[in-house]
């Protein structure tokens, strides 16, 4: 039936707690460790996770942020005592599916997993059945794929969406993805900039105003709530709405009516909403900036987005992307990336993230003006003096290790990543043409997948064409 990790380091409750799950017709594993749990979670097999709170070697609850953000996430139960009563509200906040107090009931043990277990394989099959188009989010880090999964439930729904993270985490990037991946796709995407909000036309400016409503009015204006009828209405910097129109907004956001400013007869907006923040919402309730009944309305469905450091491999795979993809607007050949550019980019800390980092690309591009290969000296001084140090292993900024002859020859791995990447885009030149436009005739002629050749299409500039 399924597959159930426990992990507590109490035998007779480890002992109890397999028996159990084993009568339910599931597979149990006994781990008594943390350090053990994270192993057997890493391996991706599990599909309810029962996690005690207090191991010999940590907290239970330090792991649980990553043991749910991983690309295959179990369902996990925190077991805590009758006393923890703040570790079960951190446990739900952090991920968690719910919690069972000690000693356990074991009925409610029995319930619990199977809700779990029911929504595990509910959610499975809702991933398997669309695939979520995302080509503008590039990356495949474990924190990534885990925001794709959740970007995909959210989008199989009509529930309000909030969307949280840093500045350049990429919100508007997943809020167009939610959008075009739903059944409001066809509908148009409205963006609200709420911290650019005219002080004086805020109304006018979402609601739309009637002829003559004030001085300057001649003509009627649809606002922005009006035109995303049908789609999406995206409310970016959500934080920022002022206080007086959150107010006014609470009726939009209930019943879809509003009134545009000098009419008299209400309208109506078939929208769904999709909002983003990198504030604190909660802190900003509690300063009485931001009001409680429209934060409720708005976190129907909440997806928080990692940092730029936090997504393992994605700087290598944003850096190729956007280095083919300046070299295509520039209408050069795609420049190849050095070892030491790679380094002197992972080790940078990327306040800004991933607009940061695209910002950065475009200047390296620029930088490199004719020249091959994209080297440490190409980035901003800014950005090299700020890693200055912490690039040990990679070759100096002359591009050859410490004691090697200079020399016009190039190192064999560059020169072989150079041959190989315009091999590449010789041949797929070549596709391009054979193909004439089919997807079908291109997959079959190259023996590549769906996803690779798009892949490659991308990295060098490339596309279909009929």
């Amino acid at each position: 039936m399924g597959h159930v990790l426990i992990v507590d380091d109490d035998e007779l409750i480890g002992h109890q707690l397999s028996r159990t799950v084993e009568q339910m017709g599931c597979t149990p594993f006994w781990v008594q460790t943390l350090a053990h749990g994270e192993r057997e979670v890493l391996r991706g097999v599990y599909d309810v996770v029962l996690l005690d709170v207090s191991l010999p070697d940590g907290n239970g609850l330090e792991a649980l942020p990553r043991w749910v953000g991983l690309p295959a996430a179990p369902e996990v139960v925190i077991i805590t005592s009758a006393e923890g009563g703040r570790a079960a509200e951190q446990a739900i906040t952090s991920g968690a599916w719910d919690y069972i107090r000690k000693p356990v009931d074991l009925a409610e043990l029995r319930l619990t997993v199977l809700r779990a277990l029911t929504y595990k394989a509910s959610k499975t099959a809702r991933r398997s059945s669309a695939a979520f188009g995302r080509d503008a989010i590039i990356g495949s880090s474990p924190r990534l794929l885990a925001c794709i999964e959740r970007a995909a439930e959210a989008a199989s729904g009509d529930a309000a969406v909030l969307l949280l993270g840093a500045t350049g985490t990429g919100k508007e990037l997943f809020a167009r993805a939610i959008h075009d991946n739903s059944a409001r796709a066809k509908g148009p995407f409205v963006t609200v900039d709420c911290a650019a909000l005219p002080p004086t036309l805020v109304e006018s400016t979402l609601f739309g105003h009637a002829r003559g409503a004030f001085t300057g009015a001649q003509e009627p204006r649809e606002g922005l709530v009006a035109q995303a009828d049908g789609g999406t209405l995206f409310l970016d910097e959500v934080g920022d709405l002022p206080i007086d129109v959150q107010r006014l907004f609470l009726r939009v956001l209930q019943e879809r009516r509003f009134l545009p400013v000098g009419a008299d007869l209400e309208r109506r907006s078939d929208f769904r909403l999709i909002a983003a923040t990198n504030q604190d919402m909660d802190a900003l309730v509690s300063a009485g900036r931001f009001r409680a009944d429209v934060l409720f309305r708005i976190q129907g469905f909440v997806l928080a987005l990692p940092p730029l450091t936090e997504r393992e491999g994605d700087i290598e795979d944003l850096a190729v992307h956007w280095c083919a993809e300046f070299c295509r607007r520039a209408g050069v050949d795609v420049k190849g990336l050095s070892r030491a550019f790679i380094a002197c980019l992972s080790a940078y800390h990327w306040p800004g993230n991933v607009r940061e980092l695209v910002q950065t690309m475009e200047r390296a591009v620029s930088a490199a003006y004719d020249a091959p290969q994209l080297r440490p000296q190409h980035l901003p001084r800014p950005l090299r003096a700020a890693v200055a140090g912490r690039t040990h292993g990679a070759e100096p900024e002359n591009g050859r290790h410490q004691g090697a002859e200079r020399s016009a020859l190039p190192l064999f791995a560059e020169f072989r990543r150079e041959i190989v990447s315009r091999g590449e885009k010789d041949y797929l030149r070549m596709l391009v043409d054979e193909a004439q436009g089919s997807l079908e005739r291109a997959l079959g002629l190259s023996g590549l997948s769906k996803t690779r050749l798009y892949e490659l299409l991308r990295a060098h500039g490339l596309r279909l064409r009929p």
